[in-house]
């Protein structure tokens, strides 16, 4: 069967985006669990040790607290608490902390920082996967075994008000709730209003043994206005005033209850300089972790520096001071300055339970845990332990006892760090063969679209594709067979779950037979190309030389694949994309002068490989005028890349420092801000309306004006007649305004493409529809950007005009060339607009623009838009570009081609890259969160392929 070049590549992209997914499926690992299930009756505690003597304490120790409140501020940073904020807008939590009767920690998140796995983590104890990154956006019901879980089944009545993660994480264990929507960011004020209208009912009631408040006001204020707004001090200040009611609450009932009560303050992820959270930078994973009960000793003054824990170890405090089993799965150790006052007998009895826990988590995750030191420390403890209990026993309290106790306890507190650090480190189980299955799908489509090069860039642009000799091969079914053997051997013999051992037999054998199927298809097309004499030595068809251009593109892609292997490349990306197109745009201004000197005709075309068309080469100035201003052309795009950088930092290293952004942001230069905004989507219309029909054109012109207005109704941007406007509102008619002309003119764009493709209509209708469609999305864009990103997207508009029109057009670059210069810039200005490879820098405000509730479809696409808005457009304009500018129409199906071959390549690349380091130390900070990138990257791949495929005439014909 004969297909055209971008069709083909659609349907590998399409391939290699369920190798991806099988290979994510076995990355993301599984964390360290019990064997024993949830659904199980809960085990006896371990007995108190004793050497010689019978010990009658095989109880769980009686509660220490008979209440206890939950407070959890979504995004609360240790030094919102403190800090200087702290001391100056939350003065009594400051003066808990200082002189009251109260521990404070810092608690360190593990990635990803966000709510979901966060809060799975302070109630289980135990390390989420990253994949639950993913699951953030509708938790699923949490199985596993929690502090939550255990106190239900222990008949305490638990009430929760606040985020509703937590009612869909345990939607049968909370007598009363009300839960509120956690995606709205641009809400923050009636999200904390809902929860603390409970607060004097519910306090003054009673009927409760545990209370839980989450509170989502101040993450919300980061999202849209980052940590250094205004609003950050009002709600601290709110949150303080919560604070300082629960506290005075629970004090005045204590005198009628047998046991004090027990405050808890703390956050589930901290907040980034940007103002999102997800990664792993200090800000992030910092969070304050205050316990505040009249059972403490009051602090005679000072500030006490808190002591750095881990989030984990919330689990099994609460469990032991609510008289609880402790978590299965928990890895987290007990707080031992919660229960420093109790007597010594307990103390241990606490510090028992908690190591027997982790004992026996280690010995059901680790083969050789005999030869762990820390199940050597824990034996260690319990045999001092034991020989403590005798002589207590024998010889009662004294002070030698005590002095001898306290060492046990040392020596206990010794083998619960090591101990939770060993099940920290060990951490996942990687599903080793889903990861191989993936990854021969990815490189087999690789290396097919790699053999498949010289027939897809062919003026032709079609190539045979054989789909019935693969069938009837003898290497099909020796394949086939070898992986059903292996699939067999594999899911028999190995004890950890495997996703592909987990399908039914049909799907796994679709699997196989497409693994194989794709093996012979990439053989017969190695076979076909050493016929052709495609890969000899001495090719029957002499190729041109590669120019310098051609070389610098293809070198440059190679480098920039290989670069990903090496953590600092990877969290600096960036600069590794502002190197290459600064890099080209010095090549365009070098093969300028060459051709102008060599050639001083008025339109210098240079010759290109016959592989692809070539762009007409035409003038668009007259005279002297014209080759100046082709002279000029790359300068100019190198100034405006330039500018860009200073815009917005990102990355990691430098990602603190001050830039042109944070300081439009700032309240003071609300004024300059406005104009620059108001300038660039001046700049927008202009660039933009030149191409658009004339209803289209007054779309666009009133839909960014209403741009302009959303900004300024949401407090970012001022009208000129009202400088000292401060009235504030969500912005919703006025974005749902700007909806209404975007859906417009992108209907207007496909109805004129439709009528196109299916009428033959004139070339001219199709190249109006395309850009109509490019409209649409550009008025899309500025209106989720924020204010000061604006000028990204005029100069997005202002390099591609400039390119297209004195650099492509002039020199008659090929298609091939075209594209992967496209490819490039769209690369550097989704960076331009301050992404990174960091879940920090994704601005979630985006999905919500237009809505007064949470969406979850529309928000989810809405971010994902914002987020990848920069290669999205560039791709956008390739297909307008070549569309109306190639000599061929064979053009879109060399830059489907080659669109797919440059994302599959580096997608297969990383892959490999992923596995071989996946015990790298920054496997889960740096790499993993690049993986998730790679892969949105090449489901936008395939969407660029299949639209090309759509507008490429060559089609498909018989075999």
């Amino acid at each position: 069967m004969r297909l055209g070049a971008g069709t083909f590549a659609a349907c590998c992209v399409a391939i290699e985006v369920l190798g991806v997914a099988i290979f994510l499926r076995g990355f993301f690992p599984v964390p360290v669990r019990s064997s024993a299930g949830t659904g199980q009756q809960s085990e006896l505690p371990a007995p108190e040790p004793s050497a010689g003597a019978t010990s009658n304490w095989t109880k769980l120790p009686p509660p220490l607290f008979s209440k206890v409140v939950i407070v959890l501020i979504d995004a609360l940073r240790d030094d919102f608490v403190f800090g200087p904020k702290g001391m100056k807008f939350m003065p009594y939590t400051t003066y808990l902390v200082e002189k009251g009767a109260s521990h404070s920690f810092v608690a360190e998140a593990k990635p990803p920082t966000v709510t979901m796995p966060r809060i799975k983590a302070l109630m289980t104890g135990s390390l989420p996967g990253f994949i639950d990154i993913v699951r953030n956006l509708d938790s699923p019901v949490l199985l596993e075994d929690s502090v939550i879980r255990q106190a239900k089944a222990a008949g305490k009545r638990i009430v929760f008000y606040g985020d509703e993660t937590w009612v869909k994480l345990f939607p049968k264990h909370f007598a009363e709730y009300d839960g509120t929507t956690s995606f709205f960011v641009s809400d923050y004020t009636e999200v904390d209003n809902n929860v603390t209208r409970h607060l004097d009912q519910v306090l003054k009631r009673g009927d409760w043994d545990m209370l839980i408040l989450h509170y989502l006001g101040l993450d919300h204020i980061g999202h849209v206005s980052g940590p250094n707004s205004p609003l950050i001090g009002h709600k601290l200040r709110e949150m303080d005033g919560v604070l300082m009611k629960i506290h005075t609450s629970l004090l005045s009932q204590e005198k009628e209850r047998a046991l004090p009560s027990l405050l808890v303050l703390c956050g589930d992820h901290g907040m980034s300089d940007t103002g999102s959270h997800g990664a792993s930078s200090m800000e992030e994973v910092s969070t304050p972790l205050i316990f505040i009960s009249s059972a403490f000793e009051r602090k005679p003054g000072g500030i006490r520096h808190p002591v750095r824990v881990q989030q984990t170890d919330l689990a099994a405090t609460l469990a032991i001071g609510l008289g609880l089993p402790i978590p299965k799965d928990s890895v987290g150790s007990l707080l031992f300055p919660v229960v420093e006052r109790r007597p010594m007998r307990e103390q241990l009895r606490f510090l028992h339970l908690n190591t027997v826990q982790l004992s026996k988590l280690l010995q059901e995750n680790v083969a050789t845990y005999e030869k762990e030191p820390a199940f050597e420390q824990f034996k260690m403890s319990e045999r001092l332990h034991g020989n403590w209990v005798r002589l207590y026993l024998e010889e009662g309290r004294s002070d030698v006892i005590l002095g001898l106790g306290t060492k046990v306890v040392k020596q206990y507190l010794e083998a619960l760090k090591t101990l939770s650090t060993a099940l920290s480190t060990q951490g996942a189980q990687y599903d080793v063969y889903s990861m191989a299955m993936g990854t021969a799908m990815v490189l087999e489509v690789l290396a097919l679209l790699l053999l498949s090069t010289p027939q897809a860039l062919r003026p032709q642009a079609e190539l045979q594709v054989p789909l019935l000799s693969p069938a009837f091969s003898l290497l099909f079914y020796l394949g086939f067979l070898a992986l059903s053997a292996v699939h067999v051997v594999v899911c028999t013999s190995v004890e950890n779950s495997c996703y592909l051992c987990s399908l039914s037999w049909l799907a796994a054998g679709g699997v196989m037979l497409l693994v194989s199927a794709l093996l012979c298809a990439a053989m017969s097309a190695l076979v076909k190309a050493c016929q052709a004499g495609d890969l000899r030595k001495h090719p029957a068809r002499p190729r041109p030389r590669w120019s310098e251009l051609e070389l610098l593109l293809l070198l440059g892609t190679l480098g920039h694949m290989l670069s990903l292997g090496a953590s600092s490349f990877v969290e600096e990306e960036h600069q590794t994309w502002y190197f290459l197109v600064n890099t080209l745009c010095l090549a365009l201004s070098q093969q300028m002068h060459r051709s102008f000197l060599e050639d001083d005709q008025a339109v210098p075309t240079l010759p290109t490989a016959d592989v692809a068309c070539k762009v007409q080469a035409r003038p668009v100035l007259p005279g002297d005028l014209r080759k100046w201003t082709v002279l000029a052309s790359p300068w100019l795009v190198l100034v405006c890349c330039r500018m860009l950088r200073s815009l917005n930092q990102t990355g990691v290293q430098w990602a603190h420092r001050p830039d042109l952004g944070h300081w439009l942001t700032s309240s003071d230069h609300k004024a300059e801000l406005s104009a620059l905004a108001a300038l660039s989507l001046l700049v927008i219309f202009l660039l933009t309306q030149r191409g658009c029909s004339p209803v289209s054109k007054g779309a666009l012109a009133l839909g960014l004006l209403g741009v302009y207005c959303y900004r300024v109704a949401v407090g970012n941007l001022l009208f000129p007649w009202r400088p000292d406007s401060r009235a504030i509102s969500k912005g919703i008619i006025e974005a749902r305004f700007v909806y209404v002309f975007v859906l417009g003119i992108l209907f207007t764009g496909t109805k004129d493409l439709l009528r196109s493709q299916v009428l033959a209509a004139e070339h001219k209708i199709k190249t109006m529809g395309l850009w109509e469609i490019f409209s649409g999305l550009i008025l899309l864009a500025a209106l989720l950007f924020r204010p000061h990103n604006l000028p990204v997207l005029a100069l997005s508009l202002l390099t591609q005009a400039v390119l297209a029109n004195f650099v492509w057009k002039p020199l008659g670059h090929s298609a091939v060339e075209v594209t992967v210069m496209h490819y490039w810039f769209g690369q550097a200005f989704f960076y331009f607009q301050g992404n990174s490879n960091n879940i920090a820098t994704v601005d979630i405000s985006t999905g919500f623009v237009g809505f007064d509730s949470y969406a979850e479809a529309p928000a989810v696409l809405l971010t994902a838009f914002g987020t990848f808005a920069g290669p999205l457009l560039w791709a956008s304009h390739l297909v307008h570009f070549l569309s109306s500018e190639a000599s061929s129409g064979t053009a879109l199906g060399h830059a489907g081609f080659c669109y797919a071959l440059a994302g599959s390549a580096s997608a297969a690349i990383y892959l490999v890259l992923v596995t071989a380091l996946r015990y790298h130390l920054f496997i889960w900070s740096v790499f993993s969160p690049k993986l998730l990138y790679e892969g949105a990257r090449l489901l936008l791949t395939a969407a660029v392929c299949a639209f090309c495929s759509a507008m490429d005439h060559t089609g498909t014909s018989g075999a």
